[in-house]
């Protein structure tokens, strides 16, 4: 690992959707830096810059830990006949990748090729990897893991504004605020820089946190810094709907607005008429003066001071998910807030790309420029930007739970055949997937898989074709952080000998494919073409070019080009100041379908568990549990439970526990651990953390972990109707008292208990 220059490069950190400015550099003599490690030849330094403002958490400040690690993969690897990955030349492994490609085809069909991206890859890689699925591979059976963590907040934004960004406003706007109402997003731990942003509210008392957990976030509102909100789980939507009904009952909504820019006032009125406050307090548990308290704020501060609306994860990823979210959007509407000076609402994206990733070609259903796949006029525009005939690009495919399903599935009377070979960019499906175990089997059965990655992760370790790829500080690039401002990334050091980039993997295998169009493998010019294949869309970077962003212009998509002899186009920091995206210019209120509350039956020892993120960790946790820091600071997944909940089954702090789905599910037995039947059943083994920041009917696990402590082993694969997002936050589970020998199993025997594809064999 080698830096570029004796300068220090800037760039962006390479985790979440803030994306934090920094610098990346040879070290100047860093104390503390232990000798022949990573950190003493790079080190790390924040920019200042209006999301980070300077600051970084734990992950930023460690990420240049990760270049030169040694177990970075740096060569092909080809799984041999008896079981082993072995290195392989280039050539051979692309020319192999190919032949499977076309055997499945020839077999099966175009669609039993499959793609499974990430939000993480830049823009230039998620849009030539759309383009190579639908040419290239000429198969509809693409999607990616934002899937899993912004298609809910995506359905509903296009439904009420027509359009999708995740904040339709620069993230600085926030400090002019006096109330901010988070719900479902603990930014103190998984974007601690965003937390100086929401100063202004708590200072004024207003900031008002909607978490079942007593979360680092919801901590902020102590010492009259504002409110959290604890309702019980599942019960977001009735909270949001009860809210909207005591603005409306009361005469708070903004009457001026709603008429001049939105359209459905008089059935979301009709549909939260049902939801006065005492009834959303039994079904909520949150208390009824806290309720109209809530929304008198919220109301005071439309009219007078600034508010903003924030969504995230918390209240997306469950089978109603578009609803809740649009029942959000609906109490901002009613408040006026979207596109007025006063205020608005937006929802937080998680990956580092999560924005860019998704507005060309990733998605099932999307073509470039955020452009509907079904759209005669959009496939009109891509064919002649590609210059293929429009037959040539495929329909739409299926969402990323739907098309994990179908991985080696058999055609049958009922469903045609599933993926037989599928590629897979910048993900960790046996981690991040719900219902892990299920998706495992799905990869085993596959006639070939191929990962791209530059670590053996846990999805790597299932793989015939591993492909060595670039780490952040290694490429050149773009991405879009969640305020829609696209930013370069930077190469800032040399990648080692053996590793490629995507975009090269790309155009090889077109090559070897005989595939139409042209896959450049230089990122500028990927991005020239971009341009040009968003031009007219929703999201249109076609003013955007490296030049802007190297001289540091601000620019936020829709940015057009600019007419010969016209200024530049400066971009679109805030959205919705004149018109909304629909064709009318108007927001639509959309009623959403009212829940009826059904109480769990009494269960001894269940729970309704919530997933989610921590501090030191990232996603699927392939990298940062290989960062020492951050291991050394969670090295095992635990399991918070209120303390009067561990008390009445016997469970100790620190004490081994089983946690499984509430309904069994049979599996094999390499795949589970035995049940109350003695058969065994997908199940996590934690250690119990007692905490009276959590509801005695609620559990939380971390979902980084691997093996018998990945968290979803016990989520299902039900999803949103509309979104395709999964349910990750209320399955219902047990929580046993576990019988475990600590000198037996700990962390390292947990992440490798499920053996491998390669070790079974």
């Amino acid at each position: 690992m080698t830096p570029r220059t004796e300068a220090p490069t800037a760039t962006h950190c390479p985790y979440c959707a803030l994306q934090c400015a920094m610098s990346l550099g040879p070290a100047r003599g860093r104390a503390g830096a232990p000798e022949g490690a990573s950190g003493a030849s790079l080190e790390v330094a924040g920019r200042d810059f209006p999301t980070n403002r300077g600051g970084l958490c734990r992950k930023g400040w460690t990420s240049a830990d990760l270049l030169a690690h040694p177990e970075r993969v740096t060569e092909p690897l080809l799984r041999g006949d008896d079981g082993e990955l072995r290195p392989v030349s280039w050539d051979v492994a692309l020319e192999r990748a190919a032949a499977e490609v076309q055997k499945a085809q020839a077999a099966h069909g175009r669609d039993a090729v499959g793609v499974f991206g990430g939000g993480g890859l830049t823009n230039e890689k998620a849009y030539l990897l759309g383009k190579f699925a639908r040419l290239a591979l000429g198969t509809s059976r693409i999607d990616y893991n934002g899937r899993f963590c912004m298609s809910s907040a995506a359905a509903a934004g296009n439904r009420a504004f027509g359009i999708d960004r995740g904040l339709p406003f620069p993230v600085e706007d926030l400090g002019a605020a006096d109330t901010i109402l988070l719900l479902g997003s603990n930014v103190a731990e998984t974007m601690p820089p965003f937390v100086q942003h929401l100063a202004g509210a708590r200072a004024a008392g207003g900031l008002i946190v909607v978490d079942p957990r007593r979360s680092a976030t919801a901590a902020l509102t102590a010492d009259g810094a504002g409110t959290h909100l604890a309702p019980a789980p599942h019960t977001d939507l009735i909270l949001l709907l009860g809210l909207a009904h005591i603005v409306l009952n009361d005469g708070l909504l903004d009457r001026s607005y709603l008429a001049q820019r939105t359209e459905g006032l008089e059935s979301v009125a009709r549909s939260v008429a049902p939801w006065w406050p005492e009834r959303v307090q039994a079904a909520t548990g949150v208390p009824a003066t806290l309720l109209r308290e809530t929304a008198g704020r919220l109301a005071q501060s439309a009219r007078a001071g600034s508010c903003y609306i924030l969504t995230g994860r918390g209240i997306e990823q469950h089978a109603d998910g578009t609803d809740t979210v649009t029942a959000a959007i609906n109490l901002a509407l009613l408040l006026g807030l979207p596109g007025s000076a006063r205020g608005g609402y937006g929802t937080l994206t998680g990956q580092g790309n999560g924005q860019g990733g998704r507005e060309h070609g990733q998605k099932s259903d999307q073509l470039p420029g955020y452009r509907k796949i079904t759209d005669p006029g959009a496939r009109a525009h891509m064919a002649r930007v590609w210059g293929v005939p429009e037959a040539a690009i495929p329909g739409p495919g299926v969402p990323a739970v739907e098309l994990l399903a179908s991985l080696g599935r058999p055609a049958s009377p009922e469903k045609p055949g599933g993926v037989r070979c599928l590629f897979v960019h910048g993900a960790n499906v046996v981690v991040s997937a719900p219902d892990v175990t299920a998706v495992r089997e799905g990869l085993r059965a596959l006639d070939f898989l191929v990962v791209c990655d530059f670590f053996l992760s846990e999805t790597a370790r299932e793989a015939d074709l591993v492909l060595p790829v670039l780490q952040w500080a290694e490429e050149e690039g773009t991405m879009t952080n969640l305020e829609g401002r696209v930013l370069r990334r930077r190469r800032a050091v040399d990648p080692p000998a053996g590793a490629r980039s995507e975009l090269w993997i790309m155009n090889r295998l077109a090559a070897l494919l005989d595939a139409p169009s042209s896959f450049p493998d230089d990122p500028e010019t990927v991005f020239e073409e971009l341009r040009l294949a968003s031009a007219g869309g929703l999201a249109d970077y076609s003013g955007i070019t490296y030049g802007r962003l190297d001289a540091g212009e601000a620019l936020h998509w829709p940015c057009p080009d600019a007419a010969p002899g016209a200024p530049p186009h400066a971009g679109t920091p805030r959205l919705f100041a004149e018109r909304f995206a629909h064709p009318d210019g108007r927001a639509r209120l959309v009623a959403v379908r009212t829940p009826v509350p059904v109480p769990a039956a009494p269960t001894e020892g269940a729970f309704t568990l919530a997933t989610g993120r921590l501090l030191e960790h990232y996603q699927s946790g392939a990298q940062t549990r290989r960062v020492a820091a951050l291991t050394a600071a969670q090295p095992e997944v635990r399991l918070s439970l209120h303390p009067a909940a561990a008390a009445r089954l016997g469970i100790a702090d620190g004490a081994w526990v089983r946690v499984r789905r509430e309904r069994a599910v049979v599996v094999a037995a390499g795949d589970g651990l035995p049940g109350p039947s003695g058969r065994p059943e997908p199940a996590v083994l934690a250690r119990a953390e007692l905490t009276a920041d959590i509801r005695p009917d609620t559990v939380f696990l971390p979902f980084h972990f691997p093996g018998l402590a990945a968290a979803n082993r016990v989520t299902e694969q039900r999803t949103d109707p509309i979104s395709g997002m999964p349910e990750f936050k209320t399955t219902r589970v047990v929580v046993e008292p576990a019988v475990v020998d600590p000198a037996v199993v700990g962390p390292p025997l947990l992440a490798s208990a499920v053996p491998s594809h390669r070790e079974e064999q």
